[in-house]
């Protein structure tokens, strides 16, 4: 049986051409850097301190922000609150004199997770101290430290972990937070000298403890600038 060869249809060029199915990967999860967890962290203390959000709320977000993986799980936490403001000025140098009216500095971060993290010693102390602890041990001692500024504040969180913080007695020392099957206790004190440096302590603890308190027998000299120093010599 004789077969018909059948002519090979031609594709109209005037067709449309479909385009060819393109396997896109998807683009990978950029990875959370430590450093990226304190931005955010930061965000978050000054939402805090502003009264955006309240103390269980802040715990809450701190605790997902150390268990972010990446960028994105980082992003809804911090997405209805406003970016930090740049810094007004350069950072001033590390022998700058003690300025009762309070002074700009670098912000200290301390954080434990599932380990334990010290400050301490002879060194400068900035402004505000960031301290958050989970499952860790956080030991804050300011007794050496100089202060360049009038107030110093320390936003504290302990989740099933620890914060404990001392001062030198010549400081006056303030507090506030709470916390939920937790410990937050400060020790306040106000100090004889007016012109000495304020220490305020935010703190919120969830199964965990944060305190802060005086240390007996520990006191610094160098609180006071050269004239009120001077009055007291006589």
């Amino acid at each position: 049986m004789d077969l018909e060869k059948q002519p090979q249809k031609q594709p109209d060029p005037r067709a449309p051409q479909s385009a060819a199915p393109q396997s896109a990967a998807p683009a990978p999860a950029l990875r959370a850097s430590d450093a990226d967890r304190d931005r955010v962290a930061d965000i978050l203390a000054d939402a805090l301190a502003e009264g955006r959000l309240d103390a269980e709320e802040h715990g809450e977000r701190v605790d997902a922000v150390y268990r972010a993986k990446t960028l994105a799980e980082l992003e809804p936490i911090v997405s209805d609150l406003p970016a930090p403001a740049a810094p007004a000025g350069s950072r001033p140098a590390a022998t700058a004199a003690y300025d009762p009216a309070g002074a700009a500095g670098d912000q200290d971060r301390v954080v434990a997770v599932f380990s334990s993290s010290t400050l301490r010693g002879r060194r400068r102390i900035g402004p505000r101290t960031t301290a958050f602890s989970l499952f860790g041990n956080i030991e804050i001692d300011l007794t050496e430290a100089t202060f360049t500024q009038r107030l110093t504040t320390i936003d504290a969180t302990s989740v099933f972990g620890n914060v404990e913080i001392r001062v030198p007695e010549n400081v006056s020392l303030r507090g506030t937070g709470g916390g939920v099957f937790g410990n937050f206790e400060v020790q306040t004190l106000e100090a004889d000298d007016p012109e000495a440096p304020v220490v305020v302590v935010n703190g919120y603890s969830v199964f965990g403890n944060v305190e802060a308190r005086p240390r007996r027998g520990k006191r610094i000299a160098d609180l006071i600038h050269d004239k009120l120093r001077k009055h007291l010599g006589h």
